[in-house]
């Protein structure tokens, strides 16, 4: 159960940890293996992409393509759910050890959808925060949002953070996706992503109405580190992603940002733990 608000931490405090697409470090991101092992792990919450199928599932799936990630082939938007769980989504990552057992974790290299990854963390317990981006650009536009605020709504996930529950935020790299939700359930927390690569908004502290939280690229927070601050004196809480090395998981720690996102949840717990 996560013990301390999420967002405006005061600048000394250790900043939470949360997994990207679980353990994906360690296992096959976006499997339910991924996040069952972040938390074990420790992991203060966990972090997953979204994208809508052909049939309109939620399916956690990071690229636009599934061939990275699975031995299928083909654009996510334009399979349909029953195809895309025929899938192998886990042997692109595969290890000696899992050489030895394969039957041993049946859920292993099964397709996760948002719906199965939600029901598993509420049936959990606690208050972990959950991490959910909606990817853009995509062919079903705003249906993403609307059907991500519908899955959320019918978990009761929807009305902001309360005692025993998740606590959902929802980012984007889009603006206009952010105020999308924000229409549909103004509640829901929001994260806006910023990349070092490309940066979509201005980098003076303010953020979007309705939006309260930033997410900068670790790569902006090593060039421009004082952005954390210029974030701060706004009022917003600062995520920072992907922070997998010592040296950033120190300099993040350093400047008091609110939450890092890692591929490394149990590497991040130890240094924040040894406070060296």
């Amino acid at each position: 159960m996560v013990a301390v608000t999420v967002e405006q931490h005061q600048a000394t405090a250790t900043p939470l940890v949360v997994a990207h697409r679980g353990a994906s470090d360690e296992e096959a991101e976006h499997t339910l293996r991924a996040y069952r092992k972040a938390f074990a792990h420790g992991a203060d919450g966990v972090e997953c992409d979204v994208r809508l199928t052909a049939d309109h599932h939620l399916v956690c799936v990071h690229d636009r393509r599934v061939e990275r990630t699975s031995n299928g082939a083909g654009v996510v938007s334009t399979l349909e759910l029953a195809r895309l769980e025929e899938l192998d989504w886990a042997s692109w990552k595969t290890r000696p050890e899992d050489l030895e057992a394969p039957d041993s974790d049946p859920e292993r290299a099964r397709l996760l959808t948002l719906r199965r990854l939600l029901a598993t963390i509420v049936e959990e317990g606690g208050e972990p925060i959950v991490l959910v981006e909606t990817k853009h650009p995509t062919r079903h536009g705003d249906d993403v949002e609307k059907t991500l605020v519908q899955v959320l709504r019918s978990f009761d996930l929807d009305r902001g953070d309360r005692p025993g529950r998740p606590r959902v935020r929802v980012m984007s790299f889009s603006a206009r996706a952010l105020q999308r939700v924000h229409k549909l359930s103004p509640q829901v927390p929001l994260v806006h992503l910023v990349s070092a690569k490309g940066p979509s908004l201005p980098l003076d502290g303010t953020l979007p109405k309705g939006v309260g939280v930033v997410g900068l690229d670790i790569a902006l927070v090593r060039r421009k580190p004082k952005l954390v601050r210029k974030f701060r004196k706004h009022g917003h809480g600062v995520f920072v992603w992907t922070v997998d090395e010592t040296a950033d998981l120190d300099l993040c720690r350093e400047l008091g940002v609110d939450v890092v996102i890692t591929n490394r949840p149990r590497r991040a717990i130890d240094r924040f733990a040894a406070g060296g």
